[in-house]
């Protein structure tokens, strides 16, 4: 596994950001009610992003070493590559969400209708869950990435397997 790029980070963003919009569009064209995040997704997003990253740091600590100076111990390379699978699949997620929420943001305060404070606070929300996520998959991500060796001819950026 390669490491995720920003490009592509950016692509899930904005074409989530805009399928967010035109959706909200869509629906209140149709005369039905839109779409608004549940007052709890924001704080589900945040746990997730704490179980990723703690998922991780044990592969961290084995990787790099401990702080306290203790010896290494070894990875199980099974875990490391599910973590990393599961890293990268927050930082999508998370980017997908982000952009949703960007999408829903917009339309609301687009509007010549001004909407309820307490929309706009959810979508924030999502927002602030989903850029932690994203936030904490990219670490995680960083953090099951083997160190650079000595040699010339290892490759960086190499996810453990």
């Amino acid at each position: 596994m390669k490491r995720t790029r920003a490009s592509v980070i950016v692509a899930w963003v904005l074409g989530a950001l805009v399928i967010g919009l035109l959706l909200e569009l869509a629906l209140a064209a149709a005369g039905r009610s839109i779409v608004l995040p549940p007052s709890s997704l924001a704080l589900a997003l945040v746990l997730c992003a704490i179980v990723v990253f703690a998922l991780a740091w044990p592969i961290r600590k084995s990787t790099r070493g401990a702080l306290d100076g203790k010896p290494r111990k070894p990875v199980n390379p099974f875990m490391a590559v599910r973590v990393a699978a599961l890293a990268k699949a927050s930082a999508y997620s998370g980017a997908l969400l982000l952009g949703a929420a960007g999408g829903l943001g917009l339309y609301l305060l687009t509007r010549s209708v001004v909407p309820a404070v307490a929309s706009v606070w959810l979508t924030i929300g999502m927002a602030f869950g989903a850029a932690i996520l994203l936030a904490s998959g990219l670490v995680a991500e960083h953090f099951c990435t083997l160190p650079p060796d000595d040699d010339e001819d290892s490759k960086r950026g190499e996810v453990r397997a």
